[in-house]
């Protein structure tokens, strides 16, 4: 099974092994996301995944212990498939702790709360949601296929699965029109979900996608640095979360900041506050990636 395209993975799969059980995405609809837009959706077989193991431990021998499973819409296996590889890896590589997943919630929707719970007993134990936006006109806009109502129930059923959820917001998404709806809905909705990791990322404009050209034919307006901090602010500010890990640190954020909430909310916003004012750097523009 070889890796002729790029893969993506989250940034804290970085120690990871990368198993490819499949290729691309099947929604691959988002205007915002380029990342699969240069390959048809497939699934790999599974004889390739086990070929792909079985060389792995030849590789990096039996002490592997966390695995990410690719691509990005690989949760729209048949749970006996997934099954299938996740004993595979439990079998190859005996001190394995934990297995990760992108999940999108039209495939979560699919999967009956029994068979999240075998998941999860086979050590897929963390799912990475892209919630977006919490505003559904936004949601619309970008062709989530879903709503954010219909995520926080899928976060839900994750978690009383047993599996950890790292859940993404993209700052800037609603554009300046939808600034602040975009982040007061983005933060109710976070509320609900109360996931264990709470991400954010910034909006950044590439070719090739709708809203690049949208950008351009002045019906997206992109923000600015301080204009997408004033949006986190206000996230921040109307969160309750209870124990979850914040983090803005991604490559494509202009200031890297995190912590845990509740406790570290009163920093979090006075650092976020610090940088509106001037008084902290930005990460330049040229250092920013995705």
């Amino acid at each position: 099974m070889k890796h002729t395209e790029s893969i993506y993975r989250p940034p804290s799969e970085a120690r990871s092994l990368i198993v490819r059980i499949t290729k691309g995405c099947s929604w691959n609809k988002c205007t915002f996301c380029r990342m699969y837009r240069d390959r048809a959706f497939r699934v790999t077989p599974e004889e390739d995944v086990f070929q792909f193991i079985d060389s792995a431990r030849d590789q990096y021998g039996p002490h592997v212990r966390r695995v990410f499973l690719a691509d990005g819409d690989a949760f729209c296996l048949k749970t006996g498939k997934l099954l299938r590889i996740l004993k595979k890896l439990q079998e190859v590589f005996p001190e394995l702790h934990r297995v990760g997943i992108y999940a999108y919630e039209p495939n979560l929707r699919a999967k009956t709360d029994e068979e999240l719970r075998e998941l999860v007993a086979n050590k897929l134990t963390i799912g990475y949601l892209g919630l977006e936006s919490g505003n559904d006109e936004v949601l619309r806009r970008i062709n989530k296929g879903c709503t954010a109502q219909q995520m926080v129930t899928a976060v839900r059923r994750m978690q009383s699965a047993g599996m950890k959820v790292s859940v993404m917001t993209l700052l800037g998404l609603g554009g300046a029109e939808l600034s602040r709806q975009h982040a007061k809905a983005s933060a109710a909705i976070l509320n609900k979900m109360n996931p264990r990791f709470t991400s954010f990322l910034t909006v950044t404009l590439i070719e090739g996608t709708e809203l690049y050209d949208q950008a351009g034919s002045g019906e997206f307006d992109l923000l600015t640095p301080i204009q997408s901090l004033q949006e986190l602010r206000w996230i921040v500010e109307d969160l309750e979360l209870d124990g979850s890990i914040l983090r803005a640190n991604h490559a494509s954020n202009y200031l890297p900041i995190g912590g845990t909430l509740p406790k570290n909310k009163d920093e979090i916003l006075a650092t976020i506050n610090a940088a509106l004012d001037g008084e902290v750097p930005l990460r330049p523009e040229f250092l920013r990636g995705l």
